[in-house]
């Protein structure tokens, strides 16, 4: 099993409910080829750059996933047949790049905690 990030867009949904189920459709052919999703997030309404098939605009929503390498190209073909999948983008997720993230985001906490102490101790020294 890899993981993978995808991005879709959903054209001509007014609202959260409709969103949702065509979010739900979409998603459950990930767990029909036997993948399991880890996280999403909405990223809301967004306008295209150009027009793209008469369309101006979609909700844009991005999902984390796991699913075996072999299965992904048939994925990728069951998306051309759902309508309600207007375009996705699927990128394998990088794991070396996402643990060296974690590492920064971890040290970044930890200056940011060993300054805030220094200021505590620098305010109660003055005190």
């Amino acid at each position: 099993m890899k993981k993978y990030d995808a991005l879709y867009i959903f054209v001509g949904v007014n609202r959260d409910e409709a969103l949702q189920a065509n979010l739900d459709r979409a998603l459950s052919e990930v767990t029909r080829l036997g993948g399991e999703l880890i996280g999403q997030a909405p990223l809301g309404k967004r306008a295209f750059a150009r027009p793209m098939k008469k369309r101006e605009s979609g909700v844009y929503v991005k999902v984390r996933f796991e699913l075996d390498p072999s299965k992904l190209e048939e994925l990728v073909n069951r998306y051309h047949l759902v309508e309600e999948v207007f375009r996705v983008q699927i990128l394998a997720v990088d794991e070396r790049r996402e643990a060296k993230i974690a590492a920064e985001r971890q040290a970044r906490a930890e200056r940011q905690a060993r300054r805030e102490a220094a200021q505590q101790q620098a305010v109660s020294a003055a005190e």
